[in-house]
């Protein structure tokens, strides 16, 4: 069974604001619809990822915690 993202990206024990530059990086070079996992440590993720989906144009579809680490789940939008 395929997983339901099409990319994964660990941003674990990284700071703000890297796991957001990291995901805006990897997004821009994905196709509008394709969904990107992002695991991170920082709590800060929690905040900063949905604020720049709004702001970026991306659906962000929510999060998932197993202990300190969360994954994010972003769609990339249209543009």
């Amino acid at each position: 069974m395929a997983a339901p993202w099409d990319i994964e990206m660990d941003c674990e024990g990284l700071l703000c604001p890297l796991p957001v530059l990291r995901a805006r990086k990897r997004l821009a070079a994905m196709q509008p619809g394709q969904i990107l996992r992002l695991t991170a440590t920082d709590r800060m993720a929690a905040i900063d990822l949905p604020h720049f989906c709004t702001e970026a144009g991306h659906r962000f579809l929510g999060t998932e915690e197993a202990g300190p680490v969360t994954a994010y789940l972003i769609e990339r939008g249209p543009g």
